[in-house]
């Protein structure tokens, strides 16, 4: 078994620790009504932390917002 490279592993690690968040959020969310409208109005403190060109604080946003969106929908099974 090979070792994978910086990229793969951040890749792997990012994908799971998504998972868990949206699991987490639609837990929440199911016993505590309230936590992705919560969620919802924190994004406008929600910023990119880069100091270069790639900068783009609503690019970051737009994607909480997605996930907010996604935890919505798909709700606990």
């Amino acid at each position: 078994m090979t070792t994978p490279d910086t990229a793969t592993h951040a890749r792997q690690r990012e994908m799971a620790t998504e998972h868990l968040l949206f699991k987490l959020m639609e837990y929440v969310e199911d016993r505590h009504s309230g936590l992705l409208d919560f969620m919802e109005k924190s994004l406008d403190h929600l910023g990119d932390p880069a100091t270069d060109a790639t900068k783009d604080d609503e690019a970051v946003r737009q994607i909480a917002r997605k996930m907010i969106i996604g935890a919505r929908k798909q709700g606990v099974d």
